[in-house]
């Protein structure tokens, strides 16, 4: 088992003063000291897990714009990710806690296990796109079915990219994305 912290680009450091996805609201810088803590902290935990499980795994560590990433490579185990990612969900919130256990602090630590995220972000950027195209074309708003909050980040960010507007409607866990025209 090794860990590997990266250090973060610039291209995911934020202009000095403030960090703006949204033109209009303003946040503050992340401290890239306390991310890199939580990352430390949640990648002791999952090695600790993985121990446990007598499964063996590569430990990457990261900071992402504003959260801590910590990821799990050279694993192939689809029981840690489960169906649809709810394994990972759950192994993830644990790992969050454990991190506001020692931190007093909420964590927006990002788990990935086996790449299932990030092959998970594209999968749904191309499904953003295409829904906001005919979304375009038709100028009637879509549902989409329910997701988890990751997957609706990155439909909401591949709508945004196209130039359109979106928004979650329902409650956990049948939480969905609408895309209205523009």
């Amino acid at each position: 088992m090794t860990k590997e912290r990266r250090d973060v680009t610039d291209a995911q450091t934020p202009a000095a003063g403030t960090a703006t996805a949204d033109p209009g609201k303003a946040r503050p810088v992340p401290d890239i000291a306390l991310l890199e803590q939580e990352g430390e902290i949640a990648a002791d935990y999952v090695e600790g897990l993985l121990d446990i499980a007598d499964l063996d795994g590569d430990i990457d560590m990261d900071v992402e714009g504003d959260r801590a990433v910590v990821s799990v490579v050279g694993i192939q185990s689809t029981e840690l990710v489960g169906p649809r990612g709810e394994v990972l969900e759950a192994l993830q919130e644990l790992t969050r806690l454990a991190v506001h256990r020692r931190t007093g602090e909420r964590s927006r630590l990002m788990l990935d296990i086996g790449g299932y995220r990030e092959r998970r972000r594209k999968e749904l950027s191309k499904l953003g796109a295409a829904v906001a195209e005919e979304v375009k074309r038709t100028g009637k708003p879509k549902s989409l079915a329910p997701m988890t909050p990751f997957e609706r980040k990155c439909v909401h960010d591949a709508v945004a990219a196209a130039g359109l507007y979106s928004e979650s409607e329902g409650e956990e866990p049948n939480r969905y994305v609408v895309v209205f025209p523009a």
